[in-house]
């Protein structure tokens, strides 16, 4: 009997290395201002800590896609295939909206925490005179 499970792996690891790339991409292009800020216009720790932040996501989200990319019953029609696949890279899109808001949520709290940091830096030093 035919299998289309290889398909189906052919099918998935572009589109999960894809999205990732895109949503990778997007979303640390758009950071450096953020990153920026934190780390006060300083541009080569900001670019630096960008970097790693985008390495960190690329690991965690190729990791967790390969991770479930194991398909564990015969596929042996077009509309199982279709079904699995629709499953499977939905899953890893929703898991990927969640990383992305998460980073999100690192890049603003992070943006509150310096300017937080500066306005006591600035009593400090106006009650110190």
């Amino acid at each position: 009997m035919k299998t289309y499970n290889f398909t189906a792996y052919l099918i998935y690891l572009p589109v999960v290395i894809v999205l990732t790339w895109y949503v990778a991409h997007t979303l640390f292009k758009n950071s450096k201002v953020f990153m920026l800020e934190i780390f006060h216009g300083k541009e080569v720790i900001a670019t630096s800590t960008n970097k790693l932040f985008e390495t960190g996501f690329y690991l965690l989200n190729l990791g967790f896609a390969f991770l479930i990319m194991e398909i564990a019953s015969d596929i042996t029609d077009n509309r199982s295939l279709l079904e699995l696949l629709t499953a499977k890279i939905g899953g890893f899109c929703i898991y990927l909206g969640l990383m992305l808001f998460f980073n999100l949520y690192l890049f603003f709290r992070g943006k509150k925490v310096s300017k937080e940091r500066a306005r006591m830096a600035l009593i400090e030093e106006r009650l110190s005179r």
